[in-house]
Order: C-alpha cells, then structure tokens, then sequence
C-alpha cells in the first residue's frame, strides 16, 4: 500500500490523510520536515519522544513539530486522521503537546484531509485551511505528557515501566536496576523527569488505563491491569488528573468523519 510519505506534501502548505494501524503495530524513531497534528478518531496511540512520553486517546490530538524525532505504538487497532503541515505556516508552535479537539476542529481536520492535493490556497480551502490553524493554536492541553529522563540507567527504568505498569517492585529494586543506590536513584529522578520516582509511576499507571479503557476494557479490569488495588484508587486518581471520573470522560461524542484520501504511513 502507498505510504503517505510518498505522496506530494510539499503541493500545498497542508495537506491531509487517514491512516489505520493494526494493533501491535510500532513506527519506530524518525522525523518529518513537516510539522504533524494527528488527531485519534479511533482506538488509543503512544507516542514517545526523546524526552518525553504521550498517550492519545480517542477524540484528541497531538501536535508534532517538525524535525522531531518520534515513534509509534499501537496496542490496539487504531485509526487516525494527519495533518502534514509546512513549517512556515505552523505558527510557531515549537512543542508537541495533546489537545482538546473541540466540534470546530474536528469538523475543520476531515473537512481539510478531504481536499485534493492542489486545492486553491487562495479561494475557500486556504481560508479554511488557515482557520484549522488557528483554532489548534488556541486548544487547551490535556494531560498525557509523560516526561523521561536522559540518563540511559533511568531510561532503562522507565521503559520497563511503561511496557508494564502493574510491575509492583518497589523503589529500591528499581534502583538496583539502575545501577544506583536509592538517594542517587530519587535526586536524579526527580531532577531529569520534574516528577518523584511514584508520582511518575503513577501518570504511566494512568495512561496505561486510559489506553485500555478507550479498547472497551471494563473500568475495574483497567485499574488492576496496569497495577491499582483497587477501582476506587483508580477512579478517584484520574478524577484529580482530568477533572472527572472515567466513565464521564468516556462519554464522549464520537462523530463520523468525512471520507480522507487513505494511506498508510509514518505517524
């Protein structure tokens, strides 16, 4: 199949494609000359970074600048909706980040992904190509950044965490792993990732439940799947980190696109 990367992004300033990606399915570390926004329609990606971690669910976005190294995962079936958009019209928006997709921009991405590839930049579909762009300049962020460290011991750590956050060893066995005693391990944690070593745990713990949820996964399963004792725990955690209790946060309009030229392709 053709990969989006092959057709002629550089036609015009943005342009638009649907990909799905099978479950399983990894992109590992590369870039763009293009900034990317990618927006999840279906299903629930990660996307790592070389100094940071981002889950995002169904019905967000992320922002991607271009020249930024980054892979993807795909637990599960995934189908999502990308913006390849030329640096000179970005912005400058210099940062990835998850966002709010509010009706407007969720309209405004299906409308500008089903364009042709030589739509007219000064009639109707520049206009509109240019209004997404100010509408995702302004879009609140979501949390789901998780930050990782740069120091190869820590990192040897936190990607085991991240493949399995149920694992329950405690500080000092993660320290062990790292090479460190315990003091070393927390200070240079804390100094690399912003975050103590459980706090951290925790948003990986929680991000790892919303992947699941988003898959249909029952609410309590989620919980002791990535590592809680119990759903009360879990649900009153992601109430304090999204303002509200999982099962309102799935509850959540799911609208059906318009059609968008289909390929697969790098995220």
């Amino acid at each position: 199949m053709k990969r989006s990367i092959d057709y002629p992004l550089e036609s015009r300033p943005i342009i638009g494609f649907a990909d799905d990606y099978p479950a399983g399915f990894v992109d590992p570390l590369h870039l763009h000359h293009r900034s990317q926004l990618s927006y999840a329609a279906n299903g629930t990606i990660a996307v790592r970074t070389e100094s940071a971690s981002f889950i995002l669910p169904p019905q967000r976005a992320i922002w991607i600048p271009a020249g930024t190294m980054h892979e993807l995962h795909c637990r599960a079936s995934v189908s999502t909706y990308t913006l390849y958009i030329d640096p000179e019209f970005d912005r400058g928006l210099r940062r990835c980040r998850v966002f709010e997709v509010s009706d407007l921009v969720r309209a405004l991405i299906f409308e500008v992904g089903g364009f042709p590839a030589d739509y007219d930049l000064a009639g109707r579909e520049g206009r509109i190509a240019r209004l997404l762009l100010d509408e995702v300049e302004h879009m609140p962020s979501t949390p789901s950044e998780i930050f990782m460290p740069s120091d190869r011991r820590l990192l040897r750590v936190c990607h085991a965490l991240i493949d399995d956050p149920a694992d329950q060893r405690d500080l000092d066995d993660w320290a062990a792993i790292a090479g460190m005693g315990r003091r070393t391990f927390t200070r240079l944690f804390r100094e690399q990732t912003g975050a103590g070593f459980g706090v951290w745990r925790q948003q990986v713990r929680l991000m790892a439940a919303l992947s699941l949820l988003a898959q249909g996964e029952a609410i309590a399963n989620a919980a002791f799947d990535v590592g809680y004792e119990s759903a009360s725990a879990f649900t009153a955690m992601f109430h304090r980190t999204f303002g509200m209790p999982p099962s309102a946060y799935l509850q959540q309009a799911h609208l059906k696109p318009r059609p968008m030229q289909r390929a697969r392709g790098p995220a």
